[in-house]
This record gives structure tokens, C-alpha cells and sequence, in this order.
């Protein structure tokens, strides 16, 4: 399996990521996760439809709560755009995670059983079995057209990039 270092770091200490590196313009490659009640969840789901895919090392940290949070409020004003979180949270840790902050817009997804979706888009920190913060936006086509790897781990991305982005693809 690939292996990259350089691109995020936590707290100033290099990661590892493991996996295939995706690039803008390359086919976004499907995979199968978990949602909040078991069920599969795969990237073929949004066939037709602008997608972005959010990938979060866990929902009961901050930041990546005060992100999915972010999209879930951005889902309601984004017609056409579907929202899709993954972490290695287990799928039941999740559904209370969005009991308790009230998150419906948007859907969220475990990847811990298979790590499709981490291993194909090379999200896997290597050091700790988590996913990166990255951001995919994925156009109706099926095709990368936009990724942020947030370099800090313990820091947001670029919302106002990611949405701007979004509403080119629309």
C-alpha cells in the first residue's frame, strides 16, 4: 500500500497517509461504508449529483464537529448538493453524535469495518488508524474536481474554497 508524508501533520508532528492518491480529474472511486443505521453507503448512491465527500478523524473531537456542523448548515442552502461525512467512528457513535447536535442535512458514514473509502482516496493516517481532514468535491459526472487535505489536522478547512467550488459545479 502507498505510503505519503509531508502533506498533514498534528500539532507540528508529520503523519503518514496510506493509500492511493486521488488528483483532481481523476474518477472519484466508489466505495462502500456504513451509515448511522448499518446500511451500506457508497459513493454510486449520489450517481448524477454533486457531492462533498468530508473525511474527519472523529465527531467526538471538536473540530471535526464544529466542521460536519458547518456542512450540515451549508446543506441547507445548497439545492442539488449532497453532503457526505466519514470517519472511523463506529455508525452507532455517530447516530447519537447527531441526536445530540441535531445534524439532518447532511449524511454521515463509517468507514471502520472495510476502510474502502480510505485506502481508495488515501485518507488513512498510518499512526493512527484515523482519517484525515480532507475535502472531495465531486462533480455530477463522477469526477474530482476539488480536494483540500487540511495540512493541521486540529484545524478547519477552508469552507469559503470549498463552497465556492461547489456552487462552480452547480
Amino acid at each position: 500500500m502507498a505510503e505519503r508524508t509531508g502533506i498533514i501533520e498534528m500539532k507540528g508532528k508529520p503523519l503518514t497517509l496510506i493509500g492511493t492518491e486521488i488528483k483532481v480529474g481523476d474518477m472519484a472511486p466508489d466505495f462502500e461504508t456504513l451509515d448511522v443505521n448499518l446500511q451500506p453507503v457508497k459513493l454510486s448512491d449520489y450517481k448524477g449529483k454533486v457531492v462533498v465527500l468530508s473525511t474527519v478523524p472523529s465527531l467526538d473531537t471538536q473540530i471535526c464537529s464544529i466542521e460536519t456542523k458547518h456542512f450540515n448548515d451549508e446543506a441547507k442552502k445548497l439545492d442539488g448538493v449532497e453532503f457526505l461525512t466519514v470517519s472511523m467512528d463506529l455508525p452507532f457513535a455517530q447516530k447519537r453524535w447527531s441526536e445530540e447536535e441535531d445534524v439532518k442535512n447532511i449524511h454521515l458514514a463509517s468507514d471502520y469495518k472495510d476502510r474502502s473509502l480510505a485506502e481508495s482516496y488515501g485518507v488513512l493516517i498510518k499512526e493512527l488508524h484515523l482519517l484525515a481532514r480532507t475535502i472531495f468535491a465531486i462533480d455530477k459526472a463522477g469526477k474530482v474536481a476539488y480536494i483540500q487535505y487540511v495540512k493541521e489536522t486540529a484545524s478547519e478547512p477552508d469552507y469559503d474554497e470549498v463552497l465556492a467550488k461547489v456552487k462552480e459545479l452547480l
